[in-house]
């Protein structure tokens, strides 16, 4: 961290909720979407999206969404009353081509109004609960809902839902040749502060080797100039401590007969240019070659 660089210490039980919330959902962001249908006792259907969601266990398979007590006036919402009454959820997963009419969902419309008729969407009947899931959405996770833990009885606490999934549903337009989900084909949204939200495709998707099976040789190992580099980036170290071993002196000496190495000005190669070409090729893929041209 820069020794210039402020920074802002909060208390959050110095500041009002509305502020807290605005750093929370802001700063923990993106959150994947929930788009949960539920039905009462009486079969009122009721859809609306939770950002407070994510996948939890995977053996048995839970899901967990916190419809929160509404800050204004400490009340709760009808998908938390419904799962208190019928302890059954589908879980629709949201994708670009639906975001919009998502968001119309989340509109709070009185008892017994259907938000699948207000935002327009197709009521598939479920397999396994009572229910419907969304037809427009590419994956689509019928639930029985476990236990519901309610974290406070303030304004803004959240009620979690351990939803155990107990049948899957996947368009098969959303499929690669292998059978596996695609990620670009899916274009899931995901939500961030404020109105913003991010669209999961294009630029926006990266790539990361995953250091599961193998057992990098971290950035302590770098040399000291290159773990203190002006130009390197901590994501460029950290690609580089990803390796799982030094580079061998064969390696060095090839990287040296290089041409943009044996170019370099006058032959002399100081550490700014042996770093920006190093940056270089780790943008390329070339990460191997970045680090034996570091150790030069």
């Amino acid at each position: 961290m820069s020794k210039n660089e402020e920074i802002n210490s909060i208390d959050p039980a110095s500041i009002s909720q509305q502020e807290l919330h605005g750093y929370l959902l802001s700063a923990v962001a993106p959150r994947p979407i929930c788009f949960a249908s539920t039905i009462d006792k009486d079969g009122n259907v009721n859809l609306s999206p939770f950002s407070y969601f994510n996948l939890f266990s995977v053996n048995p398979p839970i899901m967990i969404f916190s419809p929160s007590r509404r800050g204004r006036d400490n009340t709760t919402k009808h998908t938390l009353e419904n799962v208190l009454e019928v302890k059954e959820t589908v879980i629709n997963i949201v994708n670009y081509d639906m975001v919009e009419q998502m968001s119309l969902s989340s509109t709070e419309y009185g008892d017994g109004v259907n938000e699948f008729v207000k935002a327009g969407f197709t009521q598939v009947p479920s397999d396994k609960v009572k229910p419907p899931r969304v037809g427009e959405a590419p994956v689509a996770f019928e639930c029985v809902v476990d236990q519901v833990i309610a974290l406070g009885d303030g304004p803004g606490a959240g009620n979690l839902v351990l939803a155990k999934v107990v049948q899957i549903h996947v368009k098969k337009a959303y499929l690669d040749a292998d059978g596996n989900l695609d990620t670009p084909k899916l274009d899931l949204v995901a939500r961030m502060g404020g109105n913003w939200y991010c669209r999961a495709n294009g630029d926006a998707l990266f790539e990361i080797p995953k250091p599961i099976r193998t057992k990098g040789i971290g950035v302590d190992m770098l040399p000291e100039a290159v773990r203190n580099s002006d130009i390197l980036t901590g994501n460029n170290l950290g690609r580089l401590g990803n390796l799982e071993e030094l580079p061998s002196a064969e390696a060095i000496e090839k990287v040296a007969e290089h041409p943009d190495v044996k170019s370099m000005v006058g032959g002399v190669k100081n550490s700014s240019e042996i770093h920006t070409l190093a940056q270089k090729w780790l943008t390329e893929g070339n990460t191997e070659d970045a680090l034996a041209l570091l150790h030069l």
